[in-house]
């Protein structure tokens, strides 16, 4: 994989969208059909709020949701310091490039005690004829004793190439909760960089779930910081990439302080000439005694050209700990495949259950029924290569052609 310098050189060949869009209504050129989920969608075009009458949205419960550039002016007392921490962190160059020229991004606030009932639902869409470069800057702060679902798409209808830089900051106060879900389906010409930075207080838990169907190059850069005790961090990730895609996950947990806990299960599927990587790195603070973090990373592969490079990683400076690591690559179980032969079931069929099982494991860790069982399904279509992007969050143009990019269903 180039590092990221490498790509911020392109970032000139790309061009920013200095306004938003003439308003028009959301259903108009996007539906999100997951039935019965009822969140609350918060849409970015082309790097913009979407909005009708108001850049934020204040609720009877305290809940502040809307543009990020609104509630830097309209309410500075709730994302002043947020900014300035991040400000603080190091960075390379695409972060660096986001922090100064994002064009706008949402904001969520959610106030001590608040317990949000629906999930929120940030859409991010590009629909430009140029090759268009989209910075896109989130900001998401849980307070003490709250609780928020929060999901996060990345669609696209496609005119030209698309270069999304996109950076979230995630700001969990005392025994707060985060269900944070992401989902990525985007054409062959796109490069997505998704940088996300966690912050936990103590009895915080966040539990990230990130699922990539399409994308011509995407690199998920999860940070998280566990800086009180008895924060708790669940990482998952599920990777289906064919043809000539490449899904790069990075993702580093620090534990800053005594009795924390971290957990990660990625795993992916690689056919014809796609490439993946994962790169683990865990690091246990001097400090840091009684921590408990596992990581674990599997992958299968297809073709004898798919490509799958998996670096997990601990570093460990204390002595009283739980710690362990592992990643494992390689084909479909012969012996579970014998079997469903035996059963009087067809080789394709079989090998699509077992693909099926292996991938579908990521998707239980969704507390959103309704998601939950629309991503298996998603899961399934595109094992069985019928996944367009996108199929069902789609931006609906008359110009727009169905893009498909199946894993191959004469090799299953």
């Amino acid at each position: 994989m180039k590092p990221f310098d490498e790509y911020s050189k392109q970032l000139k060949n790309y061009t920013l969208q200095q306004q938003p869009d003439p308003y028009l209504p959301v259903e108009e050129y996007f539906t999100c059909q997951v039935a019965n989920m009822g969140s609350v969608m918060l849409p970015l075009l082309n790097g913009w709020y979407v909005h009708k009458d108001s850049h934020l949205t204040r609720y009877e419960n305290g809940v502040v949701a809307g543009s990020l550039k609104a509630a830097i002016q309209e309410c500075p007392e709730l994302v002043d310091a947020h900014l300035n921490q991040l400000a603080a962190e190091d960075k390379d160059d695409l972060t660096a490039s986001n922090e100064t020229q994002y064009t706008d991004g949402i904001f969520i606030y959610v106030p001590d005690n608040v317990k949000v009932p629906q999930p929120f639902q940030i859409v991010s869409l590009v629909n430009s004829r140029e090759d268009l470069l989209v910075q896109t800057r989130n900001i998401i702060h849980v307070g003490r004793n709250a609780e928020l679902s929060l999901i996060q798409c990345d669609d696209s209808s496609k005119y030209g190439k698309t270069f999304l830089n996109i950076f979230t900051g995630i700001f969990l106060e005392e025994n707060a909760r985060l269900h944070y879900y992401k989902t990525e389906n985007k054409e062959a010409e796109s490069l997505l960089f998704h940088h996300i930075n966690v912050y936990q207080k103590r009895y915080s838990f966040f539990l990230s779930n990130a699922i990539t169907f399409n994308a011509g190059y995407v690199c998920n850069n999860i940070h998280v910081n566990l800086n009180e005790p008895f924060a708790e961090a669940q990482l998952y990730g599920l990777y289906l990439v064919d043809k000539t895609q490449h899904c790069d996950n990075r993702i580093k947990v620090l534990h800053n302080c005594p009795d924390c806990k971290s957990f990660q299960l990625y795993k992916g599927i690689m056919d014809d000439d796609a490439e993946a990587s994962f790169h683990g790195h865990v690091v246990v603070q001097p400090d840091a005694q009684r921590t408990n973090a596992f990581q674990t990373n599997r992958n299968i592969l297809l073709t004898d050209k798919a490509k799958i490079n998996t670096q997990p990683f601990l570093e460990i400076y204390a002595d009283d700990v739980q710690c362990s690591h592992g990643a494992t690559v390689g084909q479909l179980d012969d012996e579970a495949l014998y079997y469903l032969r035996t059963r009087g079931i067809g080789e394709r069929s079989a090998r699509k259950l077992l693909m099926f099982a292996f991938a579908n494991e990521i998707c239980q860790h969704v507390d959103i029924q309704a998601l939950k069982d629309r991503l298996s399904d998603m899961v399934q279509r595109r094992l069985d290569g019928e996944l367009t992007i996108c199929d069902q969050c789609m931006m609906h143009n008359a110009d727009n052609g169905h893009l498909i990019f199946p894993i191959d269903p004469t090799k299953l």
